[in-house]
């Protein structure tokens, strides 16, 4: 056969692969999966809850998403909710959610779990959480037994004893502290734990608890009331409201000189006293991780709840001025970091 016909065989063979190739491809790409998740607070504005928002950890969980392959708009659909910090309304937010058949839940906050647990025992469930075994939301850390999985927040209960213990060598006089969390906080194990550790140090623990719609005016009223009952520093619990309205308690907080422990990183970083605790940011890179493996077919029941290990010893002497109190040295030496 001479070359120039042997040539242009080849050359129509090639072709005819090329182009039988391309219905392939295109079906390929058409039936490309996109996946469907839907994103929970308890307290944050949906507007908030996206890469570019002011919270750091809706923005870290965004960045992450998109850092392994998930992107919105292209594979990705994110349905935003939020439960407007009104926690008698989160039966009612859960079912609305289940009701869209999401492949993945991605949450916080024990309460709103635990309506999640009681509305779907189906939709996998990726939350951020207290301590999930002594909220009856797992059966162990290591195996959680049903359709939720994520991230432990405490390293066990006795955290609230540390914090308490941390807060009462910066103001060792006091004698009377607040607990700033809701009421569904104050009838959980924390308070138990922290009262536990009260009594031990003679001190009395304060209310009143958050009540609903909590935000920014009801925070103010709480930390008023508990000026008003002589409180001579106070504990912030850890539920994600607490998280989303950092900004204004710790304004409230400082203006009224009131020495306060935080739970998170990102408290100290805008001013609050002390923080002993993880960063949410990291938390949130987690939960973007669990959500990754339940997207790929791992089981919840049988994907291990990553329990936070690094807490770390915050301390803002620059709050420390303003509030005009002296940190003892001995604390001073065991912190992780400290503004000056």
């Amino acid at each position: 056969m001479p070359i120039d016909q042997m040539k242009r065989r080849e050359f129509i063979t090639f072709i005819g692969g090329v182009a039988a190739g391309w219905p392939l491809a295109a079906h390929s790409q058409q039936t490309r999966k996109t996946y469907h998740i839907a994103v929970v607070s308890p307290a944050t504005p949906v507007s908030d809850i996206s890469e570019a928002s002011d919270s750091p950890y809706f923005s870290a969980l965004f960045k992450e998403l998109r850092r392994l392959g998930y992107v919105e708009g292209k594979n990705l659909v994110v349905a935003r909710y939020s439960g407007q910090g009104r926690e008698e309304h989160f039966p009612e937010l859960c079912r609305d959610v289940v009701s869209t058949r999401p492949d993945v839940i991605v949450t916080a906050a024990s309460g709103l779990v635990l309506s999640f647990k009681a509305t779907t025992d189906s939709i996998p469930i990726v939350a951020s959480m207290a301590d999930p075994v002594s909220y009856g939301i797992a059966a162990s850390l290591a195996r959680p037994g049903s359709n939720i999985t994520g991230v432990a927040v405490e390293a066990g209960l006795e955290i609230w004893g540390k914090r308490l213990q941390v807060l009462h060598e910066a103001v060792p006089t006091a004698s009377n502290m607040g607990f700033l969390a809701s009421r569904r906080v104050w009838q959980g194990p924390q308070i138990d734990a922290i009262e536990k550790a009260a009594t031990q140090m003679g001190i009395a623990i304060l209310g009143p608890p958050l009540e609903s719609p909590i935000g920014e005016a009801e925070y103010r009223r709480v930390i008023v009331a508990m000026v008003e009952e002589h409180m001579g520093g106070m504990i912030v619990s850890d539920q994600s409201e607490n998280g989303t309205y950092r900004r204004p308690i710790v304004e409230v907080a400082n203006n009224a000189r009131i020495p306060a422990v935080y739970p998170y990183r990102e408290h100290f970083e805008i001013g609050g006293l002390i923080a002993y605790g993880p960063s949410i940011a990291d938390i949130y890179y987690h939960l973007a991780d669990y959500t990754d493996r339940i997207l790929k077919g791992a089981q919840p029941s049988e994907t291990p709840i990553y329990q936070v290990s690094k807490f770390e010893l915050l301390i803002n002497l620059k709050t420390a001025k303003i509030l005009g109190l002296t940190v003892p040295p001995t604390l001073l030496a065991r912190a992780d970091d400290v503004i000056e």
